[in-house]
Parts: structure tokens; sequence; C-alpha cells
């Protein structure tokens, strides 16, 4: 059985317009607000509410029309070594530690322990993100069988496609933990948003405020764009 291990992100009171225990249809309907946004205004709108670093520079996917939206189930990587007890553990052991009770809907995310290049898993082990109803997944390193992760359904982000079993290289190490990724830190329970621009991280507790920031700044914008359409050339100075 999985058992989940509390952080504190997920315990944490709702503020600024948090989006507390969502259904998996309001989930959705966010996750299409973030689609149509796409990473820029989200990352700019991170930008006025918080002053960390929260996005992530373009990935590759299997399939880049699918957009990746969700809480982050967190699973730390670090250099394979045949001393350490952690690494002969099985991954579907971390991944039912980061997933926990509830997984439907979550972002499974694999930090890359040094070795963004190395492949950090593949379509028989990732098959376990649609059997327990993830959204998909997000890889600071590479990932094996782009064909079958296609199939899989769900969403994939990450450095790349590999061909080399990468497990002599990285192993799992830690889960439901802070990680680090490309220079960003994600806290279990954070949500993150992936497509073909990048990605962004946005803290629980400031998802409601961080989306309606965005949207302002998208109508903000569209204003500025009818202004410079309607501007004469050149452009002349009140006298």
């Amino acid at each position: 059985m999985c058992i989940r291990r509390l952080g504190t992100a997920r315990n944490q009171e709702p503020q600024g317009g948090t989006v507390g225990d969502m259904t998996v249809t309001e989930e959705l309907r966010l996750g299409d607000a973030f689609a149509v946004l796409g990473c820029a205004p989200l990352v700019d709108a991170m930008g006025r509410v918080h002053n960390h670093r929260a996005h992530v520079l373009p990935l590759a996917s299997p399939e880049p029309g699918r957009h990746l939206f969700g809480q982050a189930a967190t699973i730390a990587y670090m250099p394979w070594r045949d001393d350490v007890e952690q690494c002969s553990q099985t991954f579907a052991d971390f991944f039912c530690r980061a997933a926990g009770e509830s997984p439907g809907g979550k972002v499974l995310v694999l930090s890359s322990g040094g070795y963004p290049e190395a492949s950090h898993g593949g379509g028989t082990k990732l098959s376990r993100v649609a059997r327990h109803g993830l959204a998909g997944v997000l890889a600071d390193g590479r990932l094996r069988d782009f064909g079958e992760l296609r199939e899989h359904g769900f969403s994939t982000w990450c450095r790349g496609e590999a061909t080399r079993w990468g497990g002599d290289t990285v192993t799992p190490y830690a889960a439901d933990v802070a990680v680090e990724f490309a220079g960003v830190c994600i806290v279990p329970g954070d949500y993150v948003f992936a497509d073909t621009s990048g990605a962004v991280v946005v803290p629980a507790r400031s998802l409601g405020r961080v989306l309606a920031v965005a949207q302002e700044i998208e109508a903000e914008d569209a204003r500025s764009v009818q202004e410079i359409r309607s501007e004469r050339y050149p452009r002349q100075e009140p006298s």
C-alpha cells in the first residue's frame, strides 16, 4: 500500500486565492485556464506575486501538443552508488511514497541527480503513471521509449529522449521531498504547468492569485497591442 508522508506545502492554510481540495473537474478547468494563457504570462505573474525563480526553459516531449498541469509528486535522484541502501530500493517504492494515497491528477517530478543527460526512466516503469491516473511526468533528465510514453496517454516533458539505460548512473534517493529542478525549487504540492514554451512552478497557496494576475497581464498586453496598431508613424508627441 502507498503511504503518503505529509509535507509542509500540503498542510499550509489557504492564503490569497488558494485552491484547497479541488475536485477533478475543478483541476481540469484550472489546467485549461493555464493552457489558454501559456507559460509567459504565468511566469510574469509569478514575478509580481513572488520574488523567487519559478520558470524552466523549454523541455522536450513525445507529444508536444499535450500540456501538463497538476500538483507535484517529487522523487529526488542522486548519483548511483553500490553501497547506499536507497540504491537497492525499487522505483515502485519511491513512486508510491511520492504519489501518496491520492495519486490521481498529480505530476511526477524527477530531479536530475546531477546527470540531466542520463535516462531517468522509460515506458515500462512510467506505465505506473497511466495505471494510477497521474497527469504526467516532468523530468530534469532524459527518458527512454518516447513511442511508448506517447501511447500511454499522459503528458511527458523531459530533457530529451535517451537510448541507454541510466540505472548505473543515477538512482531514486528520496520521495515526497523538495527537489531542485533546473535551478527551481519544487516542493511537494506545488502546481506545475508545462507546454512547448517551458514550465512554471506555482505554490499551491498562490494558485488563484497567480492565475488572476496572469489574466490581468494578458489584458494589459492586449490593450498595448491595440494602442500600437492605432499609433501614427513617425510617432508624434503631443504639443
